[in-house]
């Protein structure tokens, strides 16, 4: 392995999507427990004995807790490894998520339970492009990262369509113990399989080298355009948790029930899916990340004004789907844009502050709240979210793709063309690197 590394010996493994594919487990998990009062606030509210408002704290918990540790946990992540920065995070998640579920009706035990969840959620979306840069070619990134975003949606989705219906066939605490179980499933999954890094690097040599993470952050915030990509991240996860929290408060002025809340949130969710997955491919086989986050960003406005207005369900459905197609899709392509330009940044750091700016987000959803008008309505804030998203359109248009990214293309079509028996496309024994 030695030997390899060092005469800059390089290639792809077939047990990369092992790791790719546990590590979207764990995220998916942490994602359900996270959205899971969401789509049933108003049952959640009498279940506990809380105000609505407080039950829109469970969810505002995982953004408060990450602006403190989104640092620490990228600064582990970089100078010790996702496994191991990761795997601590899905110790807390099994945790915390099976004890919320057995702390029955008792809210302040509940609340307890979300903050030791929420502590863990740094540690697992830090790594977002670190692990896709330790196991993938630079022409699979941004899709591999689009594929985390996915499972990370899906998780949201899950919750959306499935808690209602879970709500209404068992107790709320016996729904919290499923997803808890289900947690730790994922958990015990990604100790037993995940790897650090393959026995030869996946790209050639000095791609895979980064600065340190106090001189990487540094060289990060001289960046222009990695200062827009923070802003952008923030409006982005403003409107996104602003949207997926108060779901069923959006959209009960209008007649709309708890289970036509859980639908629409399924499927803009599952529209995000398909979208991260579509324009982050897309962006890397064109090469391009500007254009098409422009595109996107453009698209999401006509979405946020039907959810903010139509009355008819089917035409909320719709409107629903646009948004999440082209919203969720942002957030892969300018995760990785964001580790282009700033090379030699550790992507975890970059990661780290981009996911940073998007979980403090946690403020404008509380002002979402304080915005609502006299009967309920959100259309005064769901308006100002329209008039932000056309503002990072104007301001992302104005970027330019990272100059080497040509170059990495080439080498990543050089690898493309060799031979199949020259690439480890077959899952090997796990790999060194522990």
């Amino acid at each position: 392995m030695q030997a390899d590394r060092a005469t800059g010996a390089y290639r792809v493994y077939g047990y990369r999507w092992v790791v790719l594919a546990v590590f979207m487990l764990v995220n998916l998990a942490i994602q359900m427990l996270w959205i899971s009062y969401a789509p049933i606030t108003s049952l959640a509210s009498k279940y506990y004995g809380v105000s609505s408002l407080a039950i829109g704290i469970l969810a505002m918990t995982f953004m408060i807790a990450f602006i403190p540790l989104s640092l620490p946990a990228a600064w582990v992540i970089d100078t010790r490894g996702f496994r191991l920065a990761v795997g601590f995070g899905v110790v807390l998640m099994a945790v915390f998520g099976v004890a919320r579920g057995l702390a029955g009706a008792n809210y302040t035990l509940v609340l307890l339970s979300t903050i030791g969840i929420a502590i863990a959620q740094p540690f697992l979306l830090d790594a977002w492009t670190k692990v896709p840069a330790n196991w993938f070619a630079q022409g699979e990134r941004a899709t591999a990262v689009g594929l985390v975003t996915l499972a990370s949606m899906l998780g949201i989705a899950v919750g959306m369509v499935l808690t209602p219906i879970l709500a209404n066939a068992m107790s709320i605490a016996s729904v919290q113990i499923v997803y808890g179980l289900f947690a730790a499933a994922t958990a015990v999954a990604f100790l037993a399989l995940a790897r650090e890094r393959p026995a030869t690097p996946p790209c050639p040599p000095g791609m895979d080298e980064r600065a340190l993470m106090l001189d990487g952050l540094k060289h990060a915030l001289t960046v222009k355009p990695f200062l827009v990509m923070l802003g952008v991240a923030f409006i982005v996860m403003s409107a996104f948790n602003g949207v997926t929290t108060w779901v069923e408060e959006i959209i009960k002025p209008r007649g709309f029930s708890s289970t036509e809340a859980g639908v629409m949130g399924g499927l803009m969710l599952i529209a995000g899916i398909i979208g991260a997955v579509v324009l982050s491919a897309l962006s890397d086989r064109q090469g391009k990340r500007v254009r098409l986050m422009v595109i996107a960003l453009v698209a999401t406005v006509p979405g946020m004004l039907g959810v903010a207005f139509v009355s008819s369900i089917l035409l909320l459905y719709a409107f629903a789907a646009v948004l999440g197609f082209f919203l969720v899709a942002v957030l892969p392509i300018g995760m990785q844009y964001s580790a282009e330009i700033t090379n030699p940044t550790p992507e975890g750091t970059s990661n780290g502050l981009i996911q940073l700016c998007g979980q403090v987000s946690v403020v404008y959803v509380y002002v979402m709240a304080a915005l609502r008008t006299s009967n309920g309505s959100f259309t005064v804030s769901l308006l100002l979210s329209a008039v932000l998203l056309v503002g990072c359109a104007l301001a992302v248009s104005r970027l330019k793709d990272a100059g080497p990214a040509a170059a990495r293309a080439g080498a990543v079509a050089s690898v493309a063309d060799r031979p199949v028996e020259e690439l480890a496309v077959a899952v090997p024994a796990p790999p060194a690197g522990d």
